[in-house]
């Protein structure tokens, strides 16, 4: 994969979070917030962006989004293929409710 491919992947991946983090907010506020991973001011923000606003974001060449996770137990409770997944999952949710929203500065 050359340098430019690799830029319209990022750009196509941000174009479509984006997309579907305004639509997220626009449904439920609070759970979209927490699903994402972020405070208030930065939802203001993306819920109200115009589409060439988006679309300039977008177009950035680093990924706007991240994983909220950095460890690896985290990464081994979301991957967990035991019969006790769900438990997992619901485990490393709760953990990373616990964490605190990232503000875009």
């Amino acid at each position: 994969m050359d340098a430019n491919q690799m830029l319209g992947e990022i750009r196509e991946i941000n174009l479509g979070y984006m997309l579907l983090a305004q639509q997220m907010l626009r449904e439920d506020r609070t759970a979209a917030m927490y699903r994402l991973g972020i405070g208030k001011d930065v939802a203001d923000i993306m819920e109200n962006l115009t589409s060439s606003q988006l679309l300039k974001m977008a177009a950035s060449n680093m990924l706007l989004c991240r994983f909220r996770f950095d460890d690896r137990l985290m990464a081994e409770m979301l991957t967990s293929h035991s019969r006790d997944r769900a438990v997992s999952q619901f485990h490393a949710a709760i953990l990373m409710a616990g964490q605190p929203a990232e503000a875009i500065v």
